[in-house]
């Protein structure tokens, strides 16, 4: 049984079609196209926008909840509350925590995204440079260890999809040949490495930057430290947290000129208050407090995670509305990050996919979330 849906547009990571039509069947895209389709369409957005489901590959909660947390009720109502702003693959994000308490909530995570709940999972920590720290606890960092490497991959059953660390720790480039070698997305961040240390990584099989420029050394013109090193190697993906407070918009926009919509993945790194209001939150064993939609560590400067959505990426990507700007935020928001990560089944509105849709109303505001022709 095929269902036809109708949209007045319809953005795909390379065309714009308007108006536009598509054909799913069994939770898949099967056909799409431009203008009106010989059938009425089951169901239709007259004044509504289509794009693919956009894809969050650092997220660490939303909705008053935390995927650090561990527990299954906890993941859903984050993963609930950023469906709503129309992100239907997710990747939960944990952060550093003793080996035991790690161990155990990759265990617990693991089944979630056994059961297709959950995309897969990120291990922000816990092997990231002490004097880069963020908001990871300075006494819970640790030097990657062999051991903890094998039993987390082996309690995650193959949902660590992707792990951040620091190339400079003993032990680094070991893990990142490790994790590689298990098919796991291997990403340099919370950093203090320079530029050769930060090649050698490179080299050894990293293939992400973890929202470039926050806890890493600044661009230096004698000292270029990780950031160049990242942005100048095309087998680099560079994430960015573009909510206007991690990064001014103008560089923002700047990154994305030099490298180009397919290297460029827009991600929250949300903390519990998105989708929610100011007030005092957890993250991890850290107290975080929000402030004007702020998450700062509790007593400091620190910005501790993000509260925005991808629906509020989005449309900062947009710019001004030209068709290829369109075409470019798909790709920053669903195609790319997609990729990144293998998620080879999502990312686009296209044959063969699953039928993950947003519909943006003409405030470019999530109307409706289709999740597999749901």
């Amino acid at each position: 049984m095929t269902e036809l849906i109708t949209a007045a547009r319809i953005v795909t990571s390379d065309a714009v079609l308007a108006p536009g039509w598509v054909e799913i069947s069994d939770g898949r895209v099967v056909a799409l196209g431009g203008g009106i389709p010989d059938r009425n369409p089951d169901r239709t957005f007259p004044d509504a926008t289509l794009v693919p489901g956009f894809v969050d590959i650092h997220v660490h909660g939303g909705g008053g909840a935390d995927y650090p947390d561990g527990t299954r009720e906890q993941a859903f109502a984050a993963r609930d509350a950023h469906r709503a702003h129309g992100t239907t693959r997710t990747m939960a994000s944990l952060v550093t925590a003793d080996a035991a308490t790690l161990l155990e909530r990759v265990q617990s995570l693991a089944a979630l995204v056994a059961e297709g709940e959950l995309g897969g999972i990120h291990l922000e920590g816990p092997w990231l440079s002490p004097e880069r720290a963020g908001a990871h606890d300075p006494a819970l960092l640790r030097a990657p260890d062999a051991a903890e490497i094998d039993a987390l991959l082996a309690a995650g059953s193959g949902a660590i999809r992707m792990v951040t660390l620091a190339p400079e720790l003993p032990g680094a480039l070991a893990a990142v040949e490790r994790f590689t070698a298990a098919g796991v997305v291997v990403a340099i961040g919370h950093t203090n490495a320079d530029y050769d240390g930060t090649r050698r990584a490179i080299d050894a099989g990293a293939t992400v930057a973890t929202h470039l420029f926050n806890a890493m050394p600044p661009l230096h013109h004698r000292d270029p430290g990780p950031v160049l090193a990242l942005l100048e190697d095309p087998r680099v993906t560079i994430e960015l947290v573009a909510d206007g407070t991690h990064l001014h918009p103008g560089l923002a926009r700047w990154v994305e000129a030099r490298t180009g919509a397919d290297r460029v993945a827009l991600v929250t790194d949300a903390m519990g208050a998105a989708a929610c209001g100011d007030g005092e939150y957890r993250l991890g064993s850290l107290t975080v407090e929000v402030h004007g939609g702020v998450a700062r560590l509790a007593g400091t400067d620190t910005i501790a995670g993000s509260t925005v959505t991808m629906e509020a990426l989005f449309r900062g990507a947009v710019g001004a509305g030209s068709d290829a700007e369109w075409c470019a935020a798909v790709r920053m928001t669903a195609t790319t990050p997609a990729r990144t990560v293998g998620w080879s089944d999502v990312g686009d509105i296209a044959p063969g996919l699953v039928a993950d849709f947003v519909a943006l109303d003409p405030e470019l505001r999530v109307a409706a979330v289709v999740c597999a022709g749901r």
